[in-house]
């Protein structure tokens, strides 16, 4: 007799990420021959620089394929150390930073760190929903704050000290944001670590957009805050996402119980692409990379005006990253099934804003400008016939 299996109850808290469900029915749809536009997908379309590829592959000719300490090799750490200084202005120490298997590496160490079971720590709603996530599988809470366009969709102090709670342990940020590509500027990182620091918390910062914004600088929280907690990833700016890779800096007290946690959840990061990131700081890489930087910005200034024309609300245009959070409330009110019917019958894979949180989640849409001009202007041919110019709905709803 079979009896049935019994999982741990933080499965069942943990949400799927759409956006993976979205984007495997848009790969089964063209391999029926369908052509889809992808406008889902939190990656870059351009394949990693040519010069990082090259290291990488003299890093496999020269034999670098052992394990490395569990914070990364010392020569990647000092490359992320000179970059601060160079783009930052900032003197940050190669012993206060981690290289992390991906962004999501470093979010698990900070969870593991901070939360001890039923701690909360304060987020955006919307906002990535894996942080929440990574939060309950260390039994901890991601406590989510409801923002809208008169915060430009982030924590302030005054939504800190409403939603403050006996068990918040901190304040987790993102600059730019996703979905929404909001950027924090000086003096309101200022004040969200004011506002945390007078009640004892930790303030994490994901700023894994960084090198990604388009109409003004994007400062780091460490140049109001050197005791903040930073995120950040080779996968967007420097294009590598499929080579796992990121870092985090933290206070210098807080690095060898990092260390320690790494060695037993990770051992050690790839090696190889360890070494092929070290090619990412060069002056010729940054020139590929900044000329990229400028292709998402025409991206941006082309797609924001057109959703607006077709209806879809956008008060707060996106300074950074490569997502156009949209209020799609003209045309729906289930974002999931707007999506699913905008695959289905007209090739355009969007983003339901349910994969981000709760607050009006059912009326938003995120739009990922990673693809080319002509894909866009091919979407936005399909929107067109969608909704219409009057904003009329269009699935029967």
């Amino acid at each position: 007799m079979q009896f049935p299996r019994r999982y741990a109850q933080r499965v069942a808290e943990i949400e799927p990420f759409r956006v993976v469900e979205v984007l495997q029915r848009a790969t089964a749809l063209q391999a029926q021959g369908r052509d889809i536009v992808h406008l889902a997908a939190g990656e870059p379309d351009f394949a990693t620089a040519a010069p990082i590829v090259e290291a990488g592959r003299a890093s496999l000719a020269r034999g670098e394929t052992y394990y490395t300490g569990a914070a990364g090799i010392p020569e990647l750490r000092r490359a992320i150390s000179d970059f601060y200084a160079s783009e930052y202005n900032l003197d940050i120490a190669p012993s206060r930073i981690m290289v992390t298997p991906g962004a999501s590496g470093a979010l698990l160490l900070i969870s593991a760190l901070l939360m001890n079971p039923g701690d909360g720590m304060l987020m955006a709603d919307p906002g990535y929903p894996c942080n929440r996530h990574f939060l309950r599988l260390v039994e901890g809470r991601g406590q989510l704050v409801p923002v809208d366009a008169d915060t430009r969709y982030q924590l302030n102090s005054r939504l800190i000290e409403t939603h403050w709670q006996p068990n918040t342990v901190g304040v987790m940020a993102a600059s730019p944001a996703n979905p929404t590509g909001t950027v924090l500027s000086m003096d309101e990182l200022s004040d969200l670590s004011r506002a945390v620091k007078a009640r004892r918390g930790y303030l994490v910062v994901d700023e894994i957009y960084h090198g990604l914004g388009f109409d003004a600088a994007t400062p780091s929280v460490l140049s109001v805050d050197p005791d903040a907690f930073v995120i950040n990833s080779f996968s967007k700016y420097f294009g590598m996402t499929g080579w796992r890779l990121g870092w985090l800096v933290a206070p210098e007290d807080a690095v060898a119980e990092m260390e320690k946690l790494a060695q037993n959840l990770f051992i050690s990061m790839s090696t190889m692409a360890q070494y092929a990131a070290l090619a990412g700081f060069e002056p010729a890489t940054r020139a590929i990379l900044d000329e990229r930087r400028d292709t998402f910005r025409q991206r941006r200034d082309y797609l924001l005006p057109a959703l607006q024309e077709l209806g879809f609300g956008v008060p707060c245009a996106p300074q950074g990253a490569f997502y156009i959070y949209a209020d799609a409330s003209r045309f729906t009110s289930d974002s999931q099934a707007f999506c699913m019917n905008l695959l289905e019958q007209h090739g355009v894979a969007v983003t339901p804003g349910l994969d981000f949180g709760h607050h009006r989640a059912r009326e938003h849409l995120r739009f990922s400008y990673t693809t080319s001009m002509e894909r866009l202007e091919i979407a936005v041919e399909r929107l067109a016939k969608v909704v219409g110019p009057d904003g009329l709905r269009a699935f029967g709803e």
